[in-house]
């Protein structure tokens, strides 16, 4: 085939395990999709890799690509792993040590053992230096330039690659620091200079300052890293440049990447729940997209979100950088707060490499430990042999040897047995199989806890919701989870082992913008809140129009943050376009937010506005995905023969290939559809009907 005259868009995700490619074509939707393994020690030769085979195997010329997005995880794992560049702070004198009090929260109340994680800036290279601004904005100590060029040189002495400044108030007026970063560039000209009045112009001088400094230590790593795979790409014939997936759902062009790196640290993860959200939109057969539970098993980790009228639910801070991995917005005390806007999700260590073993005390545990790409599995050959996720799937026959990655990875059905037998067969004295089961479950149990914390935890009724599971594992698990929930519906994508590569190609530009105001609601000046929202909307304008995006194409939306006075938290409303009685239809709004997320409103409380938030939008066409022609209903046509899969028992199991089925296509379970990059399994109990769009629906009976 051909491609040489069609216009394709290109997502490419790197995960802990896999990095996939999705190509979409631009008029007729038709997708083409590849899976590589992740170079862990250099991800953007996985990168080039698995974009390069994709356009060999698709005979695909690299200048018919004029849209490219990329999800990676670069930012994340060198915070997790320790990795990030040797940065400096500098703060007002006197409050050098904002780092190492940090919170006085812990995740766990009464863990006598608990340490906090070690700060990314030691205290040695943190320096206060004389300057001092009041809560409105007012100067109580004048800025000593001097005192910051020494403070600079002394930490470039020390090493450091970056420095940070978080000055006590500065979003209130950022003078302070906007000269502090000229002080440093005119004795140290070459050194990144990182603001938190650039960063993170709020309120709260712990995270802010955090946010500021987790910049600092990624800007030298991301910035050469970004300008590397830009070159690689313009070496290989790509003109279209790069984007990149944000934590927020969003996507920036690498200039606005490279600068701020901080919002990439859970780009990926992000990813996912957008692809939910996209091929649940595009269902046809019943209307699916109103209440999503996201759930995304990669290699390494397992993510649950919730989406609610097609827009994921978003948290204005999260933390990265937990002992294990990072646990998104699940709780205090973890990690490294970072006070960006989040898709809110939950991440835990439990993909299809996580590795199963007994702990000390006899117990059967699963994750977070990862075999990640290399070695991986025992199952992989490539001398891994702890057994995981994947060897017990294997064992149970859930997995075809011969057809994973759709053939181009032939794993070992004997060494995952071996693997298993040893590791949890023989200490818990059971045969193989009911090894491989007890593995299946407790990652199973993990992964239901997690959907739980975003549902149940939070007032939400999971029963009511339909479960989108995606990545290579998450059909795998999905009948299962949806059971022990109670879930009746599951859709499973087109291709959910590369659904965070579609969901980079299936959402807009974005840049958000913040600033502190409050604020009495009753004092607010309707002049005042204008000039800021205007000054927030021409900042989003700019950058977007350096991206070039058309400025038909630009949206901006306007909200506030609201709580009620002596509240330590506020929710956000959307500002209208009508001003006209402005305060009341806020407050209205906000008590009609506080009463759904907690139950409860007090009309007759006086409020707050904390925050002015913006959003400028730059629209991107989404793809348009290849619908199926209609069958007869039989998915006879499909069917490739049968194997023994280990449910609750042995049973002699069809296998359908899923590129065969029709729309309308009915299976009932128990029954295996593979495909190349993922593989869905139908216990008794189910039915599966293949949707126009491609989606399977799977409906669950009650048990």
């Amino acid at each position: 085939m051909n491609n040489r005259s069609r216009i394709f868009r290109v997502g490419v995700d790197i995960g802990g395990t896999f990095t996939d490619v999705v190509l979409v074509e631009e008029q007729s939707g038709e997708v083409f999709v590849t899976k590589v393994s992740t170079v862990p020690a250099d991800p953007s030769q996985g990168f080039m890799n698995g974009l390069l085979k994709a356009l060999q195997d698709f005979s695909i010329a690299p200048a018919a690509i004029d849209f490219a997005v990329h999800g990676t995880t670069i930012a994340t794992n060198a915070i997790i792993q320790g990795k990030g560049a040797r940065a400096g702070l500098i703060t007002s004198a006197g409050f050098s040590d904002v780092l190492e009090i940090a919170y006085q929260t812990r995740p766990v109340l009464y863990e006598i053992n608990y340490e906090k994680p070690k700060p990314l800036v030691p205290r040695h290279l943190v320096v206060g230096v004389r300057e001092r601004s009041g809560p409105g904005g007012e100067v109580i100590v004048a800025l000593d330039e001097a005192d910051v060029g020494a403070a600079a040189q002394k930490l470039a002495a020390a090493g450091v690659e970056a420095i940070a400044i978080a000055f006590l108030h500065s979003y209130r007026d950022p003078t302070h620091e906007r000269r502090a970063a000229m002080a440093i560039r005119r004795v140290l000209p070459q050194m990144p200079v990182v603001l938190s009045a650039d960063v993170c112009p709020e309120y709260r001088e712990y995270p802010r300052t955090s946010t500021t400094v987790v910049n600092a230590v990624l800007l030298p790593l991301v910035g050469p890293y970004i300008a590397r795979l830009e070159s690689r790409l313009a070496e290989t014939g790509l003109e279209c440049g790069l984007h990149l997936m944000t934590s927020s759902g969003g996507i920036v062009a690498s200039s606005a990447a490279k600068r701020l790196p901080v919002h990439l640290v859970e780009s990926g993860p992000a990813a996912g729940v957008i692809g939910a959200a996209f091929v649940a939109q595009g269902a046809t057969s019943q209307r699916l997209a109103d209440k999503i539970l996201s759930l995304d098993i990669g290699g390494t980790t397992a993510k649950a979100a919730l989406v609610q009228n097609g827009r994921p639910a978003l948290a204005d801070e999260f933390e990265v950088g937990a002992a294990a991995m990072p646990t998104v917005t699940a709780g205090r005390g973890q990690g490294y707060p970072v006070k960006t806007p989040v898709i809110s999700l939950v991440e835990i260590g439990a993909g299809g490499g996580s590795i199963a073993g007994i702990d000390p005390g006899g117990a059967l545990t699963v994750g977070p430990e990862s075999a990640g790409a290399d070695p991986g599995p025992a199952c992989y050959g490539r001398g891994g042999e702890r057994a995981t996720i994947t060897d017990a799937n294997l064992v149970l026959g859930r997995l075809n040897p011969d057809y994973f990655l759709g053939g181009d990875l032939r794993i070992d059905a004997e060494k995952a047995r071996v693997a298993i037998a040893r590791d949890v067969g023989i200490p818990l004295k059971l045969d193989v199989h009911a090894a491989a089961r007890a593995v299946i479950d407790i990652a199973n149990a993990r992964m239901v806890s997690a959907l739980q914390f975003v549902s149940i935890q939070r007032g939400i009724d999971p029963r009511e919701y339909v479960l989108v599971p995606s990545g290579g594992a998450g059909p795998l698990h999905a009948a299962a989870i949806a059971r022990a929930l109670g879930v009746k519906r599951i859709l499973v994508p087109p291709t959910p082992g590369l659904n965070s590569a579609l969901g980079l190609l299936a959402t807009d530009v974005k840049h958000d913008f913040v600033r502190t105001q409050f604020t009495p609601s009753a004092a607010l000046d309707l002049g005042t809140l204008k000039t800021v929202f205007e000054e927030m909307a021409d900042a989003g304008r700019k950058l977007l129009a350096e991206e070039r995006v058309d400025a038909q194409r630009v949206k901006i939306l306007r909200e506030a943050e609201i709580c009620y006075v002596g509240q330590s938290y506020p929710l956000r409303v959307r500002v209208p376009e009508d001003w006209t009685d402005l305060v009341a239809t806020l407050e209205a709004a906000f008590h009609d937010a506080h009463r759904a997320l907690y139950g409860f409103a007090s009309p007759g409380e006086a409020t707050m506005v904390l925050n002015l938030r913006v959003t400028a939008l730059g629209r991107v066409d989404r793809p348009r995905l290849k619908s199926l022609a209609a069958g007869d209903g039989d998915a006879g046509q499909a069917l490739k023969g049968t194997r023994t899969v280990v449910f609750e028992q042995p049973v002699d199991c069809p296998i359908y290939e899923r590129s065969r089925l029709d729309a309308g296509d009915r299976i009932n379970g128990p029954a295996i559809i593979e495909q190349m990059d993922s593989t869905t399994v139908l216990p008794a109990g189910t039915t599966l009907t293949v949707d126009p769009g491609g989606s399977l629906i799977i409906e669950l009976s009650e048990p």
